[in-house]
């Protein structure tokens, strides 16, 4: 099993903000992210990380990246280490493979949700009002059941890193304005048409996914993390059964898991045992030979 990088420490770079999985360092007038192999469940980063996580997660946004380039531009420079400012080259290994230096850009202050079936917290809305962020769907649908078209279903981003708020699209409107509003909405159900058709193709449903957008002087682009397992819920094709939880692409075994220990859902978080993280990271890595049709990880 490969080693964990659970976090990084450039000490000659400026940090400029952790997230769950991402560390992203300042350099000059663009960002280094660089994607650990931290694992969060319920709102934690988890004590033990998924081997390779990082470089998954890196690999496929960059596999996607490509694939969307004609349709709207996104926030890579580039991801070939050797091309990295003179400063980011002392941390080389560190950086191959799991690593983009990007644009800075002023980011939309909300999350552009496209669903195509009916999971998630879309299914618990459904449940209980019938409609998904004031979308109206038809009676008696399941759970995991095909949409009859894909929606849009904004979300807050959360500034405390909680969960995101399932917002309309008229508060998202409110918010941004509605010319902009408009045109992420109309981006983030285009960019998962095409995703949806390419993962079909792959023996895989993209089942819902996520993106953030931004804009630079040059207009608004694509940025973070693209159709990655952890922004998206891929689900098997070949076992697709609406009615209930489908087979999985993502941190499933560990949500599981830790149902089954009944973690309280408190701090600390528990430490994961190997199957657990041998399972996990060979979900990862079936998502990424499965999209990208590479076998091998940079």
């Amino acid at each position: 099993m490969p080693a964990t990088l659970l976090t990084t420490d450039f000490d000659s770079l400026q940090l400029h903000a952790r997230g769950k999985v991402r560390d992203l360092y300042s350099v000059g007038n663009d960002l280094l992210f660089v994607a650990t192999d931290r694992i969060s469940a319920f709102d934690f980063v988890l004590a033990t990380g998924i081997p390779d996580k990082g470089k998954i997660l890196t690999q496929i946004s960059l596999f996607w990246f490509q694939f969307l380039t004609d349709l709207v531009p996104n926030h890579l420079i580039t991801a070939d280490v050797a091309s990295y400012p003179q400063p980011l080259q002392q941390y080389a290994d560190a950086l191959r493979g799991r690593s983009m230096l990007v644009q800075r850009a002023q980011m939309f202050p909300v999350e552009c949700v496209a669903r195509g079936y009916l999971s998630g917290s879309g299914w618990k809305e459904y449940q209980a009002t019938g409609k998904v962020c004031g979308i109206a769907l038809p009676a008696g649908l399941k759970e995991s059941d095909r949409l009859p078209e894909p929606i849009f279903t904004p979300a807050s981003k959360s500034a405390d890193g909680e969960h995101d708020i399932n917002i309309s699209f008229e508060e998202m409107a409110a918010r941004i304005g509605h010319a902009d509003a408009a045109t992420l909405r109309d981006l983030t159900l285009e960019i998962y048409r095409r995703a949806a058709a390419h993962a079909e193709r792959c023996g895989m449903i993209l089942a819902d996914t996520k993106f953030e957008f931004g804009r630079t002087a040059h207009g608004i682009i694509l940025a973070d993390e693209v159709l990655t397992p952890d922004s998206s819920r891929y689900w098997q094709k070949d076992t697709y059964l609406p009615g209930g939880p489908q087979i999985s692409f993502d941190k499933q075994f560990v949500r599981d898991y830790l149902e089954k220990i009944r973690w309280n859902k408190q701090a600390p978080a528990p430490t994961l045992p190997e199957e657990v993280v041998a399972q996990t990271r060979e979900k990862y890595l079936e998502a990424f030979r499965r999209i990208t049709g590479q076998q091998a990880l940079e």
